[in-house]
C-alpha cells in the first residue's frame, strides 16, 4: 500500500488540476510537469516564492501520475524506497536524516527511470545539504522557475486565496486590490490574510473601503 505524509494546509484549499490557473508566469512549469518523460535523468525542481503555486503544481503532477508526496523535513532514512513517481516538497527544509533518505530515493528513482519532482523557494545549489554526493546530484537537477505574477495571474491568485477561505469579494474588489498591491505572491497572500481577519474578527465587509484602509491608500474623494 502506498503511504504519504500529511501536510498542514488550510481547510478547503482547492488543489485539483482544474483549479490551476496557467499564465505567462507559470506556463513553462506547467508544461514541464505534464511531460516528465522530457526531464533529464527523470528529475525536475520547481523553484518559486511562497504562494506561487508550487504545491498546487505538485498536486497536479500527483493527480496525473499517481505520485507519492513527501515533505522534505519529514523524510526518514528508515522509510521504504518507493516504486511510484515521487514529489519532495520544500526541499530547502531537508534535515540531516532526510539527506540520506533523499540520496537513496534519488538513486532508486534514477535506476528505475521514475520521475522525481522537487519543489523549493531556493535553487538546488542553496539547499542546506551537507552530504557531498547528494549535493552534487541535486545541483545537477534541471530547474524551472515560476516568475512573479502577471496581472491575470495576480487576480487569479487573489480569487483563489479568497475562495480557499470561503470568501467571495466582488470582482471589482479583486481588480482594485490587484491594481494597488505589489505584483508578488507574498503581497497577495498578505492582503487576503488581513482582509480575512477583519471579516472574521470584526465583521468587516470585503469591499474597496476595507482594502483601501488596510493598504493605507488615501481616498481620492477626500
Amino acid at each position: 500500500m502506498k503511504q504519504q505524509l500529511a501536510f498542514d494546509l488550510p481547510a478547503n484549499v482547492s488543489l485539483g488540476p482544474d483549479d490551476f490557473f496557467v499564465s505567462v508566469a507559470n506556463a513553462k512549469a506547467y508544461v514541464m510537469i505534464m511531460a516528465p518523460e522530457s526531464w533529464i535523468e527523470s528529475k525536475l525542481a520547481i523553484i518559486g516564492p511562497p504562494g506561487s503555486g508550487k504545491s498546487h503544481l505538485a498536486r497536479v503532477f500527483q493527480h496525473q501520475r499517481d505520485a507519492l508526496v513527501f515533505s522534505a523535513d519529514a523524510l526518514d532514512s528508515d522509510m521504504p524506497l518507493p516504486n511510484f513517481p515521487v514529489v519532495i516538497e520544500d526541499a530547502e527544509r531537508i534535515t540531516p536524516d532526510g539527506e540520506e533518505a533523499l540520496f537513496h530515493i534519488h538513486n532508486h528513482m534514477k535506476q528505475r527511470r521514475l520521475p522525481l519532482l522537487l519543489t523549493s523557494s531556493l535553487a538546488p545549489g542553496r539547499w542546506p545539504i551537507a552530504l557531498p554526493d547528494l549535493a552534487s546530484r541535486m545541483q545537477a537537477t534541471s530547474t524551472v522557475q515560476i516568475d512573479d505574477p502577471d496581472d491575470r495571474l495576480l487576480a487569479a491568485v487573489l480569487m483563489k486565496q479568497f475562495a480557499d477561505r470561503q470568501l467571495m469579494p466582488k470582482p471589482h474588489v479583486i481588480t482594485y486590490i490587484a491594481s494597488h498591491i505589489e505584483r508578488s505572491f507574498a503581497a497577495a497572500s498578505d492582503i487576503v490574510n488581513r482582509m480575512d481577519s477583519e471579516a472574521l474578527y470584526n465583521g468587516a465587509r470585503l469591499n474597496i473601503p476595507l482594502a483601501r484602509r488596510l493598504l493605507d491608500i488615501k481616498d481620492d474623494s477626500e
